[in-house]
């Protein structure tokens, strides 16, 4: 095959789409976006179901960035539906906020009790602060150590648990992190200056990014049946560094999830776009997808989530499970890509990183200006 490209880029996720937009349109150069599934975006793609709602296939995808520079680069493709997600855990048989914070407090215990407990909070800890759950269960104030080991019971062990498949201790800290206790009644689940959902949906945004006349894509391809017939091309990739190397030290363990997707008659199902069970049943969180697109129409749509072991050929790798010995079989594979010329690893699963959709878009972003930089080089005619 004579080669007409002099990039190829593996995945049209946010990271893949981002890097094929701007060598396309900086560079002027050719890419050819090489995507396994049937579908642009990855796993924000979305579609209208049967029932003409708007649904994420792969689970909510709500965007939301404190950097201006990367929500005026995605605007430039989409107008913006704003949106704050809300979320509900159910604890006790009542639904409180989460991130877990003053009003959560209330909710849950008798008023008394709940005013102590906030005194307590506020004398300890700065108003609007958030407090890692793992920093409180060593306050000296027992009161708040109790707090602590209540919200690491009742919101944190049994969801983990399900979400990786390890208890919070066998995980990096950080998971802990990712949903502090808040001191204060912002229900909001991301504090992010911006937040919102593509006005048209994540589909309409990607064959946007992606309409520039020098981008070819190719779905339904993997890019293992193809990549003999461009062995001349620069290429990034951002799928599986493990298998990208055909496994040679062994596979990274990754989480996946399984989706079923639930039609209701009613005009609204829950009191807000996803509610959490943080206990032992198997379903971690549902979503009603019209809370998050402000669509209006009869019936409505809820997706109920399952978390399950990966297993290769079988599902897909959603998650990185963020351990210790991971990230040390993660360095093997970097290792390798260092020895490996004309090839660029990035993405969650090119990094082995748990990105958010800006932080994916933040490092393709970074990328290119590296690319830019090293790689100059001239257009093709």
């Amino acid at each position: 095959m004579t080669l007409k490209y002099d990039w190829v880029i593996v995945g049209a996720g946010f990271t893949g789409a981002t890097l094929a937009e701007r060598i396309a349109s900086i560079l002027h150069q050719r890419v050819l976006l090489v995507e396994r599934r049937d579908h642009l975006g990855g796993n924000a793609y979305d579609y209208y179901d049967q029932h003409g709602l708007l649904v994420h296939k792969y689970g909510p995808h709500i965007f939301h960035t404190a950097s201006g520079k990367i929500w005026k680069y995605l605007g430039n493709f989409t107008n913006w539906h704003s949106y704050n997600h809300k979320v509900l855990a159910e604890i006790e048989g009542k639904r409180v906020p989460l991130p877990f914070n003053i009003n959560s407090l209330h909710a849950l215990f008798p008023a008394n009790k709940a005013k102590r407990l906030e005194k307590a909070l506020l004398r300890e800890y700065q108003a609007g602060a958030g407090v890692q759950v793992m920093e409180m269960l060593k306050n000296p104030d027992r009161q708040l150590r109790e707090l602590a080991a209540f919200v690491y019971e009742k919101v944190f062990y049994d969801y983990t648990l399900k979400q990786w498949g390890f208890p919070p201790d066998k995980l990096d800290p950080r998971v802990a992190g990712r949903v502090p206790f808040r001191i204060n009644r912002d229900d909001r689940y991301f504090t992010d200056a911006f937040q919102g959902i593509p006005q048209a949906g994540y589909n309409s945004l990607f064959k946007r990014m992606l309409g520039h006349e020098k981008i070819k894509v190719m779905l339904k391809t993997d890019f293992r049946d193809i990549k003999s017939d461009f062995s001349q091309a620069r290429i990034i990739h951002t799928g599986m560094i493990d298998e990208h190397f055909n496994y040679v030290h062994g596979p990274l363990p990754y989480r996946s999830q399984r989706f079923k997707f639930v039609h209701y008659s009613c005009t609204r199902y829950q009191e807000v776009g996803t509610v959490n069970y943080p206990d032992s049943r198997p379903c971690t969180r549902s979503t009603e997808f019209k809370h998050l697109t402000g669509q209006e129409c009869p019936g409505t749509t809820v997706v109920y989530e399952y978390p399950e072991a990966f297993r290769i050929g079988t599902n897909e790798p959603y998650y990185p499970v963020p351990r210790v010995e991971n990230q040390r079989l993660y360095r093997k594979y970097l290792h390798e890509s260092a020895k490996t010329k004309g090839i660029y690893f990035a993405g969650r699963l090119g990094d082995y990183s748990y990105y958010n959709m800006d932080q994916a878009v933040a490092r393709a972003l970074k990328l290119f200006e590296k690319i830019r930089a090293n790689n100059p080089g001239k257009p093709r005619p």
